[in-house]
């Protein structure tokens, strides 16, 4: 008689877990699969992405770096005295701690983040960089509303969202975020967003397809925490890492695409694929500037200054909310 399979144990749902279990079973049960990016960033995810961020394709990271150098002391001379931070999605502190470096004003920075580890390691390097900096993570779904400590309720407040992470949201989704900052961060508070631009086609379509299959390796690992965590057996060997430009859309979509027919359980629920079938994993829009400044101005932002690289391959914008009450 044969051994029988080892199944892994399906995890019970924790607080943590159980938006992430209820997002992924309602993407992979839907038509058209898709799972949403703000998963990617487990601890292993994240780790993948400062890969990404150092490959010599993937010019995003070291473009807006050069910008943020560049024009610290500009955006820092723009932000009130004694106000705090708020970064959404924080991941990293690189660029924040350019931001912090050139604004000694600043009372509090506040790194608002799913990936609850991360968020509270780079809070720890801050602290040990920054002495005199109140650092107060906060772990939550930036994409979502969500409640500031109290501690700030005296203070004037900016926003901080790098790395082009605009465009992982619909031109829709993205509006609603920006309403939804800008009720959180009050009306007249500074909003500093990295925007990737639209930019020649091979040099979009080398920057998720990187050489050393880096950005494959991040991809899969979707899948990997989806095993992990919620204790399916999808078996990473049989899906692909495909990502490519829609010019009508205007954006890079990233897929995983199945190999071949195959089931998978996921918390007691039975996935089947088709050969060929793709799990949509990622969106990233690329604006122009014109497009990018209609946008923030139809969700209650005027737009005083926007600082680009040499080439115009990204932008930093410095937003200013002119909508809303102060936020809580």
């Amino acid at each position: 008689m044969p051994a029988l399979a080892r199944v892994a144990p399906v995890p019970e749902p924790s607080k943590s877990t159980s938006a992430f279990a209820a997002d992924v079973l309602a993407g992979l049960q839907a038509e058209r699969k898709a799972l949403p990016a703000k998963y990617f960033y487990d601890s292993a995810g994240s780790r993948l992405f400062e890969r990404i961020s150092e490959l010599p394709e993937y010019y995003p990271t070291r473009t807006e770096l050069g910008i943020l150098r560049e024009r610290a002391a500009e955006i820092a001379e723009r932000l009130p005295d004694k106000a705090a931070l708020i970064e959404f999605g924080s991941g990293a502190s690189t660029k924040a701690s350019i931001l912090l470096a050139a604004a000694p004003q600043l009372a509090a920075y506040v790194p608002v983040d799913i990936s609850s580890e991360v968020l509270h390691q780079e809070a720890d390097v801050l602290r040990r960089g920054f002495p005199r900096l109140e650092v107060i993570p906060v772990d939550a779904d930036f994409s979502r509303p969500f409640d500031l400590p109290a501690a700030l309720a005296a203070l004037p407040r900016a926003g901080f969202f790098p790395g082009s992470t605009i465009g992982n949201f619909e031109p829709h989704e993205a509006c609603t975020f920006l309403r939804n900052a800008g009720s959180i961060l009050g009306r007249g508070a500074a909003f500093i967003i990295g925007v990737d631009l639209v930019k020649d086609r091979a040099v979009l379509h080398a920057a998720y397809n990187d050489a050393a299959g880096v950005t494959a390796k991040f991809n899969v690992n979707l899948l990997a925490r989806i095993n992990r965590e919620l204790g399916a057996n999808f078996n990473l060997k049989c899906f692909e890492h495909h990502a490519f430009f829609n010019r009508e859309r205007s954006r890079i979509e990233m897929h995983l695409a199945s190999t071949k027919r195959q089931k998978v359980k996921i918390l007691g629920e039975t996935i089947e694929f088709r050969a060929g079938e793709t799990i949509h994993t990622e969106n990233s829009y690329k604006y122009t500037p014109a497009s990018f400044g209609a946008l923030a101005r139809g969700s209650g932002w005027s737009v005083p200054a926007l600082w680009t690289d040499a080439e115009k391959y990204f932008a930093v914008y410095f937003l200013v909310n002119e909508q809303g009450s102060r936020g809580t």
